[in-house]
Parts: C-alpha cells; sequence; structure tokens
C-alpha cells in the first residue's frame, strides 16, 4: 500500500533527529510503534529507551524535514510505475528484504528506483561483484564477462556503480537482458540521494539500470557523495547478495570489507586470481590465503553455489590466466607478440627484446592488435593483453 504523506514525514523526521542512528530508531519503534506514535510520547517514556541527550532532539521537529518531506513526496508521485517506478520501503514493510534484517545496522528506510523489487524471492539467486576502482584492463573485461555469464544463469548481479570492476559488473548483467525480459539483471546499492548520479559519467548507466534492475539508496534525496557513505553501503551489497565474487583489488580495497562482511555472515567469497606482479591482484591473494574461493570460470562460481544454469550459453571459457581456449591463436604472426605479453604490463623494451623484432615492426604488431581490442596501452607506456 502507498505511504501517506504524513506517515512518510513521520519516518523522515525519525531518520533526520540528531544524534539518534538506526540503533536507537529501532528500540523507539519497538517500544512504540510506528514513528508517529513516538511523538506522541512524553518526554520520560522516551527517557526509558534512548539517551538523555537524545530526547531534547526526539521532541523537536528537524529544520530541513519540511523541503526534504516536499522533495520526497514529490519524487514518489513522480513514479509512473512499470519501469523506473519510485518506491520506498521501511523497517517491518513485508517488502523489506530479510536478508538485510540480519545484518549489523539494517537502514531505517531504503529508496529504490527502478523496475524491480527486493522481495525476498527476486534475491534467491544474487552475487555482489565488487573490485577495484583503478583495474587492469584484463581485470574490468573478467567483471563484465563473469557478470555478464552469472546473470545469463539466472543470477542477479549486486554491485556499487563506482567506476572499474563495479560499473564493468552492471554494464555485463545488462548485456544479459534479452528483449523484452522482466528479469532483474542488476541491483546497484549507491551512496547518494537516488536524485543524483555517483560518478556522473554513470547517468546513462544508472538510466539503463533503473529500466532493468533497481538503483537502492539508505541516502535522504539531496544527499550528496560523501566519502563517509561509500563503506557503509558495502554491508548492504554484502547483505543483499547470497555470496560475493571478488574481481580484482588491492590490499587496501574497500571491496574486502565487502568480502569480510559476506564471510562474516556464513555466505560464500570468490576471487579471481591474477598476477603476482600486480598491486590490484594482492587483495585478492589475500582472501584465497584467508579461504577465499579460488574461481578461474563462472561454472566455478555456479558449481559452489549449487545453481544449474537455466542458458544454453557455454560458460567453461577461462579468465585469461589458465590459456585454455585461446582466441588469439588465430591472430598468426601477431600470436608472438601476445606470447610475449603474457599477462602483465609489458614495457616496448622488453617486448623487443622478448620477439627480437625491430621498433617498427613491433609497434605495427601492437597497435594492429590495439585496434583488435586485444592490447590496452597503459600509463607509463606499458602494454597489456586482454
Amino acid at each position: 500500500m502507498p505511504m501517506e504523506r504524513d506517515e512518510l514525514g513521520s519516518w523522515l523526521r525519525l531518520s533526520l533527529t540528531p544524534g539518534v542512528g538506526n540503533e536507537t530508531a529501532r528500540k523507539l519503534l519497538a517500544a512504540f510503534g510506528l514513528p508517529d506514535a513516538v511523538w506522541r510520547q512524553s518526554a520520560s517514556a522516551i527517557r526509558q529507551v534512548a539517551q538523555p541527550s537524545q530526547v531534547l532532539s526526539l521532541r523537536t521537529e528537524p529544520n530541513e524535514l519540511p523541503a526534504l518531506l516536499d522533495l520526497t513526496w514529490h519524487w514518489l508521485q513522480a513514479s509512473g510505475g512499470g519501469a523506473a517506478r519510485r518506491q520506498i520501503l521501511v523497517l517491518g514493510d513485508p517488502d523489506y528484504p530479510p536478508s538485510l534484517l540480519t545484518i549489523d545496522d539494517p537502514p531505517l528506510m531504503l529508496y529504490l528506483l527502478g523496475a524491480g523489487s527486493l522481495a525476498s524471492n527476486t534475491l534467491v539467486n544474487s552475487i555482489a561483484v565488487v573490485g577495484s576502482r583503478n583495474p587492469s584492463p584484463q581485470g574490468a573485461t573478467n567483471s563484465q564477462q563473469f557478470s555478464k555469464a552469472l546473470a545469463l544463469a539466472g543470477l542477479t548481479i549486486v554491485s556499487g556503480m563506482a567506476l572499474g570492476i563495479d560499473g564493468a559488473a552492471h554494464e555485463g548483467a545488462l548485456a544479459s537482458v534479452e528483449p523484452g525480459s522482466v528479469r532483474l539483471a542488476t541491483i546497484a546499492l549507491v551512496g547518494t540521494g537516488l536524485d543524483r548520479v555517483y560518478p556522473k559519467r554513470h547517468l546513462e548507466l544508472a538510466h539503463r539500470i533503473a529500466h532493468n534492475g533497481l538503483l537502492v539508496s539508505e541516502y535522504p534525496l539531496g544527499t550528496p557523495p560523501l566519502t563517509a557513505n561509500f563503506p557503509r553501503r558495502n554491508r548492504l551489497i554484502a547483505g543483499l547478495a547470497q555470496a560475493t565474487l571478488v574481481v580484482e583489488a588491492a590490499l587496501q580495497s574497500g571491496s574486502l570489507i565487502t568480502a569480510r562482511l559476506t564471510a562474516e555472515q556464513g555466505k560464500d567469497v570468490f576471487a579471481i586470481p591474477g598476477s603476482i606482479h600486480s598491486p590490484q591482484s594482492r587483495g585478492c591473494h589475500a582472501l584465497i590465503k584467508q579461504g577465499a574461493k579460488l574461481v578461474e570460470s563462472a561454472q566455478d562460481v555456479l558449481e559452489e553455489m549449487k545453481i544449474v544454469s537455466r542458458s544454453s550459453v557455454s560458460m567453461t571459457s577461462r579468465v585469461a590466466t589458465t590459456g585454455h581456449g585461446d582466441p588469439d591463436k588465430a591472430f598468426g604472426p601477431a600470436n608472438c607478440v601476445l606470447e610475449a605479453l603474457g599477462f602483465d604490463p609489458v614495457g616496448l623494451d622488453a617486448l623487443q627484446a622478448r620477439t627480437d623484432l625491430g621498433t617498427a615492426d613491433l609497434q605495427a604488431q601492437l597497435m594492429a592488435l590495439e585496434l583488435d581490442a586485444r592490447v590496452a596501452r597503459l600509463p607509463g607506456g606499458l602494454f597489456q593483453r586482454i
């Protein structure tokens, strides 16, 4: 049932009250019922649940409430239903995802924009795909290809719509969508209000997710991209998904937070191995040492999750580190350059030493491979096989 304006105002007031976080809000709701009942309580009654310092805040309406209520109400009313519809879920709502009720600090309110829902039956098969904001070309390719294969098998891809691995994961999931499909391909957990898109270069991606997936935020409309919001939303990524796949991550990556939260919830953590020389692979290698499951293909993930693919598309292709079924064999003379490249970034001088090719010939081969999207040119005059 759609939320009435007064009810929305009560929930917004509770979420805005200074010094009152989700934990205290849940205690108040457990003691008094819906938020509008909280405001009818005496100071002495509230003091039985909240700290004395919070009582005055709870009995004073936040100055910003009227403006935020107007903004949020108009945002909800603009929902046309169907694709890209707008919803707000609150604690106790029948559609509030049960998996979030068991995490630390479940959100008081969830804002949704998109064609899907968070009903428990839609999240039966889901996996978080996360990783570096500055991945290698191979890392970005792996994220997109794994996500597409997993989505074709029927999984919903959950990620954070950040640059790099996250964005590639959403792209891969969207690439699996067939015309007319109503399947929830991907869920993006964002760290801003849903009336904003961050990063801005993902504006078009956000629109496509809204029509073939779901954008979700715990933050009120108008919330800017504050640094502290993004690590907090990782608990929602881990909470919504059945498992987490870390594609590529440095040792200090926020993706390792998501992996840790996933493991603490008793769920599977998967990691793709990479080059021992790449800083962006060290996070995955650390996870594998700690017990994460090393995977080389989407099929490895599906078998561990005991999911039978509903797609006839073959998912036995391996990531580049395995060398099985290498499509580069078709390149003929250029294959020697690809073999010399290996799978780590390499400079021109090292390639010349490995191939014995002249500078002009080597650069011509590299240019041809770049045009065929088999090789990427990296900063510092380095090249990497894709």
